[in-house]
């Protein structure tokens, strides 16, 4: 999956990294470089299941599907 990330520089010198796609999901790092990282990471975790919801329903059927 390929997502669109938005890179800026903030007044305080860092970079500041969002997912426009993915609502409140933002980033920074020192250094270009370490804002894409944490953003992946960000990305990540954010879409990431609750792993309650996994299993709250017996019943239902776990399908991973590619995007």
């Amino acid at each position: 999956m390929m997502m669109k990330v938005a890179v800026t520089k903030g007044e305080d010198g860092y970079f500041v990294a969002r997912c426009p796609s993915l609502k409140s999901c933002w980033s920074q790092g020192k250094t270009r470089d370490d804002a894409l990282k944490n953003i992946r990471e960000a990305i990540e975790l954010y879409l990431e299941p609750d792993p309650i919801e996994l299993t709250m329903y017996r019943e239902q059927e776990l399908v991973e599907v590619s995007i």
